[in-house]
């Protein structure tokens, strides 16, 4: 199977560039050109970049910091279950970006590194670098988004790019200078943030993009099994208002488990519903709505059912609402909203960290590294629900200060409480007394400040 996708890509891929060269350059068409996105959960809030005027290569720059204090005042400082944030009652770097985009003659790429707590956060619980050697993880932790390719002058532009790129599924972008809240909700938080592969966008008209994937597997460096994961993006913007889109995938993603296969779909709707930027009292108002659906099914679980034989039910539905609301021409911002989710077998739960591993467990996938593993065996029950509120402050279009106040919920233990997850006094120096065990509690409560700079 992958052998024939790989085929089909290359020879189509070839067609496209023969006939890029052979025909008279059209003028060329920009996607969405005249479309306000700038309004947009998981959009770049920018009109332009300072750097717009270079003609080869656009740098960009982004700085994540961050302050957040749980009320359950773990003695670790270790905050578990996000994948925005690492340290409690510390101010924590977050995330350290800078790249940019270069651009010759249709040959295109783009880098952009990543330096801070996210780099360690959000790849830890890619099983696949275990499979083979050059430690997958170490190499690619503090990239970001890095690809190369091509761009074909037909239709409003064919893009063709290979290497690391940033997920759509679950709305948010992996950004957070980019999203209208900080700590995401679960739909957000337990999909991926990045694929390894072959992306090819296309754009037949000025409103509609479509985007085949053929990537290693699910938010994973390297590959699970023999087959590629399979997926697409199909985006809608009519206009200035409105944005529609599905986010589909397919993929074997259990380490170890070849016949159990993953399905995933992630839908969002977005509406800007007023809008009247010279106002000094309320300048826009928009919510977006997201639903996702997906389940695994073989290797001894069974979908959205429990079978005797097949095995339990094992899947993923989840969605999440939020309104924004602007004042005095933008400048000021109130988000409230928040989410639910459920996943039997725990799947794409993130796993608590401390002595309850982040880490899989190489030789069980079902269940985590250390001394008191995190259980994700099929059937296990996981649902997770949130609401959150912030305040933002917004001088110029390169800096936020954000407010949020954001309250979590599990049915089982998963929080950090006040005895933490790392020892008896919060070290990981300390030898764990026999008695002792993580402080695993099923709500918390946390307010965070950050500043988010971008150029």
């Amino acid at each position: 199977m992958k052998k024939r996708f790989l085929t089909i890509a290359f020879i189509a891929i070839t067609y496209l560039v023969n006939a890029q060269k052979d025909s008279v350059t059209p003028v060329e068409k920009i996607p969405f050109d005249g479309i306000d996105q700038t309004w947009q959960n998981g959009s770049d809030r920018r009109d332009s970049s300072v750097f717009s005027r270079m003609k080869f290569f656009t740098p960009s720059i982004l700085l994540d910091v961050n302050y957040t204090h749980s009320f359950n005042n773990p003695n670790d400082n270790t905050v578990v279950g996000s994948t925005a944030l690492a340290r409690d009652n510390e101010i924590e770097l977050s995330a350290l970006h800078f790249g940019g985009d270069f651009y010759y003659k249709g040959a295109r790429a783009r880098f952009m590194t990543q330096f801070g707590t996210r780099s360690i956060v959000v790849p830890r619980n890619d099983l696949s670098p275990y499979r083979g050697q050059y430690q997958l993880a170490d190499v690619y932790r503090y990239l970001s988004e890095a690809y190369a390719g091509y761009h074909i002058n037909k239709w409003y532009g064919i893009n063709i790019d290979a290497g690391m790129f940033m997920s759509y599924i679950g709305l948010n972008s992996y950004y957070q200078e980019e999203n209208w809240e900080y700590q995401a909700s679960f739909t957000s938080d337990n999909t991926p943030w990045f694929f390894n592969g072959l992306r090819i966008q296309i754009f037949p008209t000025k409103n509609l993009k479509i985007e085949p994937w053929i990537i290693n597997g699910w938010q994973s460096y390297g590959r699970f099994n023999a087959m590629p994961g399979l997926g697409f993006n199909i985006t809608w913007m009519p206009n200035s208002h409105l944005k529609l889109l599905t986010n589909d995938y397919y993929g074997s993603d259990a380490a170890g488990l070849p016949d159990r296969k993953r399905f995933h779909s992630d839908n969002s709707f977005l509406l800007k519903y007023y809008d009247n930027p010279e106002s000094r009292g309320v300048s826009k108002i928009a919510f977006s709505l997201t639903g996702d659906v997906g389940f695994e099914k073989g290797g001894g679980v069974n979908g959205f059912t429990s079978d005797p034989v097949k095995g339990p039910a094992q899947y993923f539905a989840s969605g999440m609402f939020y309104n924004r609301m602007w004042f005095n021409k933008n400048k000021f911002a109130w988000t409230i909203g928040g989410g639910y989710m459920t996943n039997p077998g725990r799947y794409l739960v993130l796993y608590p960290t401390g002595q309850a591993s982040p880490l899989p467990n190489p030789n069980n996938p079902t269940q985590t590294e250390g001394a008191f593993p995190f259980s994700a065996n099929p059937g296990d029950p996981f649902t997770g629900w949130d609401v959150s509120t912030n305040f933002d402050f917004m001088p110029n279009q390169s800096i936020t200060f954000r407010f949020e106040f954001v309250n979590r919920n599990s049915n089982v233990p998963y929080f950090a409480g006040a005895g933490g997850v790392t020892s008896q006094t919060g070290y990981t120096t300390t030898p764990l007394d026999p008695s002792w065990r993580p402080d695993l509690v099923k709500s918390e409560t946390r307010y965070i400040l950050a500043i988010l700079f971008r150029l």
